[in-house]
């Protein structure tokens, strides 16, 4: 899998820019605050419709000068190879209003296009996915569920909906009752029927998924830990804290007894309407599950050194790659790899965390790698360089190093650009 050919307007530094890949290795090459991560991200964005860096789609679309009218919104259009198949993805992201998107031209809803792009990005802020809040690592299941399983997103979506408008009642039935005024639960009966099954169909996803990448991220962290460290990974469920839950392993039952764990769930929501009422939030589901962590036994978050915390969260990232490769679906075919993205890395990583990701580098059809300086490359890497600056007038623009005079003082090797 490959992207050909971006073009962005509007979309962080970017006013209009059009630029040509190739399969292989590209360094995107300039100073910091040019808008070489903003490039990348664009492509990651196809592949999540989230960004790694900022929560708000809002912060995607370019901030005028002060000469300039607001954009109505950024568009990001990509033209994408994959298994022979040649796609165009174009996907508009609106100021306040729902995200419009077209495949080969026709118009689709945005959700059509996930799984269509697969991509990992590595990039200094994974080590929240070790050291920050819950709701990172729920995030990063989300995003490469979605990729394996295209429905996720829908399901997601509903599920966000459902959750935030039962959430909305809680609110209101709190009101009420601390008003004084009767509290009508008939409401609330209506949103568990919607809330239990997508709850429910949501965690099957996840938990299919942890099971995926367990023995990836154990094998990546065996190569890229200093020291042998028996790390495991596991699916924590919120229904789990519930007094009166008294099943080992209530989170399986989604999987293997999908009518058990809804009258489960049903149960622990009885439990804990009170408290739900009382703080006007839904204090059960997906939303509130966890994705633990352990070396030999420890829980990695408030115990791990800061190299430990670095080595589990780059396994995480070198699993999740090999999880989302295709096998080929015709004799002959090889493996489909999602893009690789290394954002800012090589100068957080030692030489044999380094070496695990040259590995896999070399398994990728196209890999992204953004540098500030060349020399924070590794020696030898064989790569095509596009040089990024910001200029005042015309935004980010995107230039081949070959086409520059400065082409010799750029410390890689560079492939020729046709």
């Amino acid at each position: 899998m490959y992207v050909s050919h971006l073009a962005l307007d509007d979309f962080r530094s970017y006013k209009h820019q059009v630029i040509e890949f190739e399969p292989g290795i590209t360094v995107l090459l300039g100073p910091n605050g040019q808008g070489k991560t903003n490039l990348v991200e664009a492509i990651a964005y196809l592949a999540n419709f989230s960004s790694h860096r900022v929560a708000a789609d809002t912060a995607l679309v370019r901030f005028p000068s002060p000469e300039e009218e607001p954009a109505a919104g950024a568009v990001i259009r990509a033209k994408v190879n994959a298994g022979h198949r040649d796609r165009i993805l174009e996907l508009e992201i609106i100021r306040g209003r729902a995200n419009r998107a077209r495949l080969n031209r026709n118009q689709v809803r945005p959700r059509d296009l996930l799984g269509i792009v697969k991509a990992v990005v590595f990039a200094p802020e994974d080590l929240d996915l070790v050291k920050g809040d819950p709701a990172g690592r729920r995030r990063f299941l989300d995003e490469i569920a979605q990729q394996m399983w295209p429905v996720y997103g829908a399901l997601k979506s509903d599920f966000d909906k459902v959750s935030r408008q039962r959430a909305a009642l809680l609110k209101q039935m709190g009101k009420d009752r601390r008003s004084g005024r009767s509290v009508d639960f008939t409401g609330l009966t209506i949103w568990n029927d919607q809330y239990v099954p997508l709850s429910r169909q949501l965690l099957a996803y996840r938990l299919k998924l942890v099971d995926m990448l367990q023995s990836p991220v154990k094998a990546a962290h065996d190569i890229v830990a200093d020291q042998a460290r028996d790390l495991q990974i596991a699916y924590e469920h919120s229904l789990q804290e519930v007094d009166g839950i008294d099943i080992p392993d209530v989170a399986r039952l989604a999987l293997e007894d999908p009518n058990a764990y809804e009258q489960a769930l049903r149960a622990g929501l009885d439990a804990v309407v009170d408290s739900e009422i009382a703080r006007g939030v839904n204090l059960i589901g997906p939303h509130r599950d966890e994705l633990a962590m352990t070396l030999d036994r420890m829980p990695v978050k408030g115990y791990a050194s800061h190299g430990e915390s670095w080595s589990v969260a780059l396994a995480l990232r070198l699993g999740s790659f090999e999880t989302l490769i295709e096998e080929p679906r015709f004799e002959g075919d090889e493996p489909q790899t999602p893009i690789l993205i290394l954002d800012d890395v090589f100068s957080e990583l030692d030489g044999m965390r380094r070496k695990a990701v040259l590995d896999t580098i070399m398994k990728a059809q196209q890999v992204f790698i953004t540098v500030a300086v060349g020399t924070d490359l590794p020696e030898g890497l064989h790569a095509r360089t596009i040089l990024v600056r910001l200029d005042e007038t015309e935004g980010t623009v995107c230039s081949p190093v070959d086409a520059l005079e400065e082409r010799d003082e750029v410390p890689i090797e560079v492939d020729e650009v046709d």
